[in-house]
């Protein structure tokens, strides 16, 4: 990740940060085809750097390598499903816009003239800054992914509401469409039955993982100073031990993944981010106990760190995803 040593304060200046994933973006391989470990590799190694440098890149990546698999590669000019019409290019900035909430909903309605989307989508990450976004919207009972050009009159943001101490500028709110052109992506049911789906949320697993290295350091910092005691190689040997654990199940998923092996992608995935989620959970644990409050007070990018953190492992939704990696993992030994 040489690029994420140049002058550009990632994390920090979002729009600048967006221009450097869209850029490293165009030389890193897409998850799935060969070269998965160095693709997490390079999310970690953001996310090690800084943690919302990591929440920017790893949705761009996300919808570069789902274009991908639905057959576009703007590079070589493969363009199936006509991207082009709405201003797609190798510049585009690129977010995911698939989260459902109550009472919110975004409809898809096909006319002579084409596609347009109408409906409000909760939780879209940077919508105000990004040039483009893979959005999923009903089409009639079922969902489809659609590209959408956020600069359309028909696409409003919401700037909030976000209090947000963790991940603070990485603003996710409501967006809504009022018949916003839009084009197809995949067809009708593609997008969440794709073996790709569990693919992208192990990429978020490696950011975890790189995040937590941050607060390893921090503890090893602890365990190697003249007054270390006993306590202090407890809470870093416990934190270590975590985050190997996690990094071998990292290792070993893109391994599975890219041989294209015959395991249930579903709870391939639901199993190393579990195992990630434990290991960051652990780590941040150990941390508070060892180091007390003054770094969270004094230390202001250690404080950030955590607290990005925190935030961005809430995207495993505890016992709920818990459940779900158990109901897989009976049915997998039931059905053999």
């Amino acid at each position: 990740m040489a690029d994420a040593e140049s002058g550009v304060s990632l994390g920090h200046d979002i729009p600048a940060t967006i221009g450097w994933s869209v850029a490293i973006g165009n030389s890193l391989p897409t998850v799935g085809t060969g070269d998965t470990v160095e693709l997490w590799d390079s999310l970690a190694a953001t996310a090690y750097r800084d943690v919302a440098a990591a929440r920017v890149l790893e949705p761009h990546l996300d919808a570069l390598g789902i274009l991908e698999q639905a057959g576009t590669n703007l590079a070589s000019g493969a363009d199936p499903w006509n991207l082009s019409a709405i201003g797609v290019d190798e510049d585009s900035s690129w977010g995911v816009f698939a989260a459902e909430g109550p009472g919110l909903r975004v409809d898809a309605h096909q006319s002579a003239s084409g596609w347009t989307l109408s409906g409000r989508k909760p939780w879209c990450s940077l919508a105000a800054h990004l040039s483009h976004a893979l959005v999923t919207a009903f089409v009639g009972d079922q969902r489809r992914l659609f590209a959408v050009a956020l600069d359309e009159p028909g696409v409003r943001p919401h700037d909030g509401p976000w209090v947000a101490r963790g991940l603070a500028d990485i603003v996710s709110a409501p967006v809504d469409f009022d018949s916003a052109p839009a084009v197809p992506v995949g067809e009708v049911g593609w997008y969440l039955s794709r073996p790709g789906f569990a693919w992208g949320a192990m990429s978020v697993a490696a950011c975890w993982w790189g995040g937590a290295l941050g607060v390893r350091d921090a503890l090893l910092a602890s365990a190697s100073s003249e007054r270390a005691d006993q306590l202090a190689f407890v809470h870093f040997g416990r934190a270590d031990a975590a985050l190997w654990a996690a990094r071998a199940a990292l290792r070993e998923a893109a391994q599975l993944v890219d041989t294209q092996a015959k395991v249930d992608s579903r709870l391939l995935a639901e199993r190393v981010r579990a195992v990630t989620v434990g290991a960051a959970t652990t780590t941040l644990a150990e941390a508070d106990a060892a180091l007390g409050p003054a770094q969270l007070a004094t230390d202001l990018s250690y404080a950030r760190r955590v607290a990005d953190l925190h935030l961005y492992l809430r995207q495993h939704h505890g016992l709920r995803d818990a459940a779900r990696l158990g109901r897989l993992a009976v049915e997998s030994e039931t059905s053999r």
